[in-house]
This record gives C-alpha cells, sequence and structure tokens, in this order.
C-alpha cells in the first residue's frame, strides 16, 4: 500500500510538472523536449527532487512512447514513398557513416579506449534520435516539408544499420567468435528485409482490419499490433522502433487520420515519459568530469549531421534553407546511444559517463537548434508533402 502511494503520488507530481513545462515552452515559442530533459535530471538520482517509485514505471512508459512516436511518423508515408527514398539516399547513408560515426572512433582511440570502447563509441556518436526527431518534427509543424523525406532516408537506414551494428558490437563485448558475430547479423538483415517486403505486399490486408470503424477497437488493435511487431523486432536484434514504423506504414489513407487522432493523447503521454526516461537516467556528480570531452565530441557531431542533412536534402532539390532545417533536425542523439552504453559500459567503464553527457547535450541542443532553424510549416494532406523553399 505504501509503495502504491508512493508511485500515485509522484506520478501525479511529474505530469503536473510536465505540464507546467508544456505550457512554459508553448508560451514562449520553444520545443517542450529540452525542459522535459532538465525534468529528467531534477526528479533524478542526485537531483532536487528523485522520484524512486517512479522510475520504474517511467522507463517502461518510455519504451512505449519510441514505440509510438515511430508508429506515427510511419503514417505520414507510405512504403512507395519510403522505398523511392531509400534508393535515392544511399550515398547519403554513406556520408552520415563517415561524419557520424568517423569522429567517435578518432576520439575512442584518441581516449585510450581499446577495439570494443571505440567501436562502441563510434556508434554513439553516429545515431540520431529517431524518437526526438519524430517528436520535433511533428511539434514544428515539418512532417509535410520538402526536406522531411531526406530526414526521414537517413533515420531509418540509420536504424537498419543498427541490425547489423548491434550483434557485432554484443559479441566483440562478450569475446565471441566472427561466426556468431556473422549469423547474429544474417538473421538480423533478413529479419528487416522480410518485415519490409511483407509491409509492402500485404500492407493493404493489415490496413482493411486494422481499421476498425469503432474507435476503441481501432486504438486497441492498432496499439496491440504495433507492441507485438515492435517485440518481434528487438527478439532479432532490430530497433522496435523499426517494427512500429512499418506497421505505420500499411495503414493509409483514412484510417491513417483516424489513428493519428485516437492515438494522439496517448503518444504524448509517454513520449514525454521517454523523455523524461533520459534526464533520470543520469546523474550529474558522474558527468561533470566527462563533460568538457563531451562538448568537444558534441559540437563535431552536430556539425557532421548538418552536413549529412544538407547533402540529403541537396539530393532532393532542396533549397538552402530547407537543407539547413535538414540538417539541425538530425542533431539530437538519444535512444540508440543509450542502448550501446548498456552493451559496452561494463567493458569500457569511461563510455558511460561521455556518451550520457553527449547524448545529453545533443538532446537538449538539438530541438533548440532545430527550432531557430526555420519558421514551422502547416502540415499539408498525407503524402502530399509540400515544396518549401
Amino acid at each position: 500500500m505504501h509503495t502504491s502511494l508512493a508511485l500515485l503520488l509522484e506520478l501525479g507530481f511529474i505530469l503536473v510538472a510536465l505540464s507546467a513545462l508544456g505550457t512554459a515552452a508553448r508560451r514562449f515559442g520553444l520545443p517542450a523536449i529540452p525542459l522535459y530533459l532538465v525534468a529528467g535530471l531534477a526528479l533524478g538520482e542526485g537531483g532536487v527532487a528523485p522520484v524512486p517509485a517512479a522510475e520504474e514505471f517511467v522507463s517502461t512508459g518510455a519504451s512505449i512512447g519510441v514505440v509510438l512516436l515511430l508508429l506515427t511518423l510511419g503514417l505520414e508515408f507510405s512504403t512507395a514513398e519510403l522505398t523511392h527514398s531509400l534508393r535515392r539516399h544511399v550515398p547519403s547513408a554513406g556520408v552520415d557513416l563517415v561524419l557520424g560515426a568517423g569522429p567517435g572512433a578518432l576520439a575512442g582511440w584518441l581516449l585510450g579506449f581499446d577495439l570494443v570502447g571505440i567501436v562502441a563509441l563510434a556508434g554513439a556518436t553516429w545515431v540520431s534520435s529517431s524518437g526526438i526527431i519524430a517528436r520535433l518534427l511533428g511539434d514544428l509543424r515539418r512532417l509535410g516539408n520538402r526536406e522531411t523525406p531526406s530526414v526521414l532516408a537517413v533515420l531509418v537506414m540509420e536504424d537498419f544499420a543498427m541490425a547489423v551494428y548491434l550483434p557485432v558490437l554484443a559479441v566483440l563485448v562478450a569475446g565471441g567468435t566472427w561466426w556468431q558475430a556473422t549469423l547474429g547479423v544474417l538473421v538480423a538483415v533478413l529479419a528487416v528485409v522480410g518485415a519490409f517486403v511483407l509491409a509492402h505486399r500485404l500492407g493493404h490486408h493489415v490496413n482493411r482490419w486494422l481499421a476498425h470503424p469503432d474507435a476503441e477497437q481501432l486504438m486497441l488493435r492498432v496499439l496491440g499490433t504495433t507492441l507485438v511487431v515492435a517485440a518481434l523486432a528487438e527478439f532479432v536484434n532490430v530497433s522496435a522502433a523499426v517494427g512500429a514504423f512499418l506497421v505505420g506504414l500499411t495503414l493509409t489513407g483514412e484510417a491513417a487520420e483516424r489513428t493519428r487522432r485516437v492515438l494522439g493523447p496517448l503518444r504524448d503521454l509517454f513520449a514525454a515519459a521517454f523523455f523524461l526516461a533520459i534526464g533520470l537516467a543520469v546523474s550529474l556528480a558522474d558527468l561533470l568530469p566527462s563533460l568538457p570531452a563531451a562538448l568537444g565530441l558534441a559540437a563535431v557531431g552536430a556539425a557532421g549531421k548538418v552536413a549529412t542533412g544538407w547533402y540529403a536534402a541537396r539530393r532532393d532539390d532542396v533549397a538552402r534553407r530547407g537543407r539547413l532545417r535538414a540538417g539541425t533536425a538530425l542533431i539530437a542523439r538519444g535512444e540508440f546511444s543509450i542502448v550501446i552504453v548498456g552493451l559496452a559500459g561494463v567493458v569500457q567503464p569511461e563510455l558511460g559517463p561521455l556518451v550520457t553527457a553527449y547524448v545529453l547535450v545533443l538532446a537538449t541542443a538539438g530541438p533548440l537548434i532545430t527550432r531557430w532553424s526555420g519558421t514551422p510549416t502547416a502540415n499539408p494532406p498525407q503524402g502530399r508533402p509540400v515544396t518549401t523553399r
């Protein structure tokens, strides 16, 4: 009973605090994400008002939040649009790999990390946060912008690349053999390709089953299916976000629009838990010694993402202003970097504070830089991106 009482009180306090922060963000025309991250710092271990009873609930909610953010992002596009964009942006993926992973690998070598630490830091500096960026594009009304397919293509290819990267890193951490790494990569790649093909070929059947006329049934079917697919994706070492995104791609037309309306409030609630959880996982006392190195690495990482987004948007013939928006949208790092620390932090203890500080800096600064990089544009109808010059 005492535990339940503490949980209810802490969750109530958290929701009221997030409401106040969201109101303040809207009043001053700022994204709410940085404020939620700072709130997590204040409520986490060593903060001014720790919430130990609510941490497990927030952590679970954070996982659901990423899934819902990517589901609703997938609702904005179709498999045909995404396939065309991915084919066009293979060179963008190469630029992203060099400018994203390169600085991390170099920094790991300069800091004296072993092979596992170098590979882990390269991955942590490489991958942008799909969850933060999905929420940010929605908040800033940029989902229909001319540059958004370029941003989405880079994010999806990063998530697919993680299907190869994470099994290899896990084997390196465990001291496994090359054939174990190869097997893990093969299973993950086959799962991604198979899921994408099924979404493309059988999407209309899934769309018909999920698109129930009753709002409650629609919510239960879409949410339940998405969580199952996300769990299966995680089981084969593919991001749950990729699975959720593929479910979103299968819903089109009126079904997609109704799903957005029904799941919108639920997505916002659990998305707030996701941003809060990043801050809760951080102890400022542990981060301070790593902050100078993290700031330097963050500056290089932000510049690399701006260059990547600029290049990708230029391939889609987007004007300069749109290229800048695309680049700044990719700055934020988040969930994958934290996962990488969880895998490799035991083998390379210095990695944890450095990457956590790096993520916190870019997850906070990224949305602010993105907000100031251009004027929001109203969303067009689904599947009809507007040209923003």
